[in-house]
C-alpha cells in the first residue's frame, strides 16, 4: 500500500495542510508531490490528478489498484475509516458528531476570513482593515475553540487530537501570521498546534519556497 498526497505550494494551501498534518499523526509512510500555486488556483493540468481539478489528492495504490480521493474531508475521513487507532474522531460518539460538525462548519464556512487573512504560513504580516464579518467569524472561531476546550479538558479541541483540529490547522497559522490577539487558553492552544512536528515541518518548507522564490 502506497499513499501519495498530492498538494500545493505550502506556503499558501491551506486545503493541503489539513491532510497533511492528518497522515503525520497517523504515522503512515507517505510521498509528497507538490502542485505550484498562482494565487491561491491550482496550476494548469492539475485536473491529471483530479476530476475537480484542485489540491489536495490523496492517490492510494493498493493490490495493484489506484483509487484518488480528492478534498481535504474526504481525505481525512478516508484516513480515519482506514486507520482506527489512530484515533482520528473521538471514541464517544457524541463528541464525534460535535467534532465532524466543527468540521464541516471549518470546510464550508469562514469565508471573509480566507479572503481577508489568507494563509502565509511561514510569512509575519500586518492584518488588512478587518470587515465586520470577518470579525464575526474570527469571534465565533475563538468561540468554538473555548468551548470544546472547556468541555473536553485536554490538550486539543475534543481531548486529543482529532479531524477537527487538522481543518482549523490552518486557520491556527493564519491567527499567527497576522498577530490575531487570542485568550490564554486559545492561545495556548495555538502554540499547542504550532508545536506539533507536522506544522513545525510545514513551516520550514514553506520558508524554503519563500527563500526559493517559489511564494
Amino acid at each position: 500500500m502506497t499513499y501519495t498526497l498530492i498538494g500545493g505550494t505550502k506556503e499558501w494551501s491551506s486545503w493541503s495542510l489539513r491532510p497533511y498534518v492528518a497522515l503525520r499523526h497517523i504515522g503512515v509512510a507517505f510521498v509528497e508531490e507538490m502542485v505550484p500555486l498562482t494565487h491561491g488556483a491550482p496550476t494548469p493540468g492539475m485536473a491529471r490528478h483530479s476530476p475537480s481539478a484542485r489540491v489536495p489528492v490523496l492517490r492510494i495504490e493498493e493490490g495493484g489498484n489506484t483509487t484518488t480521493i480528492w478534498d481535504s474531508l474526504a481525505i481525512c475521513e478516508t484516513l480515519a475509516e482506514r486507520h482506527p487507532d489512530a484515533k482520528l474522531w473521538p471514541e464517544d460518539a457524541m463528541a464525534r458528531a460535535v467534532a465532524r460538525a466543527y468540521s464541516a462548519e471549518m470546510h464550508s464556512g469562514f469565508g471573509d476570513l480566507r479572503e481577508q487573512l489568507s494563509m502565509d504560513f511561514a510569512r509575519r504580516l500586518p492584518p488588512p482593515a478587518l470587515r465586520d464579518a470577518t470579525k464575526a467569524q474570527i469571534a465565533r472561531i475563538q468561540q468554538a475553540w473555548d468551548e470544546a476546550l472547556a468541555r473536553h479538558g485536554g490538550a486539543f479541541l475534543f481531548g486529543t487530537f482529532s479531524i477537527a483540529d487538522c481543518m482549523y490547522a490552518p486557520v491556527v497559522s493564519r491567527f499567527a501570521t497576522y498577530g490575531v490577539a487570542l485568550p490564554p487558553r486559545l492561545q495556548a492552544y495555538a502554540d499547542r498546534m504550532m508545536a506539533l512536528p507536522a506544522m513545525r515541518d510545514w513551516g520550514a518548507a514553506s520558508k524554503a519556497e519563500i527563500e526559493a522564490g517559489l511564494a
